[in-house]
């Protein structure tokens, strides 16, 4: 089965594909569909799950008769101004490039949350999920964004897309969706896949002792790691740690899991 691409103007990806859908014979195409993709939005101490097109302006779909399914679009007076005008393509999408689409999205052709585990220096330690497949193409990591960007090859061209990711304190946060473009029904609190490491993190933080202000502790990674230091104040997983350092009794804030109860 060949995959296609239908170029048109952003914002109109779904009303082709029902337009489509509508007036193609299903015996032409397999599959009629847009990419959208999770991204992590962080408001006011809440975070919320949006679910946006991963590629805009693009409608994809799937067929083994690409000549009479091109006829059949032409034939219609909507997608033939369209073609007429230069803001209709229909596109290629090679094998290579259909198969790790394919990898990394899910039945209803969304590309999930990726989960990252760093060391506390902002080097990447576990990645799971969709991000596992095309690693090797990160060339850019916004931990505070929650999204990476990834170079990928489609349609014979170099792109740059965001994938959005999930640490370890988002895990642990109630998340809750927020924008949903794509017409899929979504239930109001997001469950975070188990291939990302959820059941993983959940058991380390039950079997970590809970931190609390007055505690001594030691600090587990960052700069300041093998310090010893007390807990001021613990306010959304961080802490104010009182440290002794070149001399001087020095305060920072340091992220709950890098820090470990002394005795």
């Amino acid at each position: 089965m060949q995959w296609y691409v239908l170029q048109t103007r952003t914002g109109e990806e779904e009303k082709v594909k029902s337009l489509i859908r509508k007036i193609v014979p299903s015996h032409l195409y397999e599959e009629c569909f847009v990419v959208y993709h999770e991204q992590l939005w962080r408001r006011k101490q809440q975070n919320f799950v949006h679910v946006k097109r991963a590629f805009p302006g693009y409608v994809f779909i799937t067929s083994r008769e690409p000549e009479a399914l091109f006829f059949c679009l032409k034939q219609v007076p909507a997608m033939s101004k369209m073609m007429a005008d230069e803001e209709f393509f229909f596109l290629t999408v090679e094998k290579e490039e259909a198969e790790f689409l394919k990898s990394i999205m899910n039945e209803n052709h969304v590309i999930c949350l990726s989960y990252l585990s760093t060391d506390g220096k902002g080097n990447i330690r576990q990645i799971s999920g969709p991000l596992k497949v095309c690693a090797s193409g990160i060339i850019r990591c916004r931990f505070g964004k929650r999204h990476v960007l990834v170079q990928l090859r489609l349609l014979g061209e170099e792109k740059t897309v965001l994938l959005g990711i999930v640490l370890d304190e988002d895990i642990r946060q109630e998340l809750r969706y927020g924008k949903v473009e794509a017409p899929i029904e979504v239930p109001e609190e997001y469950r975070i896949p188990s291939v990302l490491g959820a059941e993983k993190i959940t058991r380390r933080a039950e079997e970590q002792p809970m931190l609390f202000s007055g505690d001594s502790i030691v600090v587990t990674g960052g700069a300041f790691e093998g310090m010893p230091g007390m807990i001021y104040e613990v306010k959304n997983h961080k802490a104010k740690v009182g440290i002794h350092l070149f001399g001087q009794n020095m305060t920072i804030e340091m992220p709950m899991e890098t820090l470990r109860k002394r005795g």
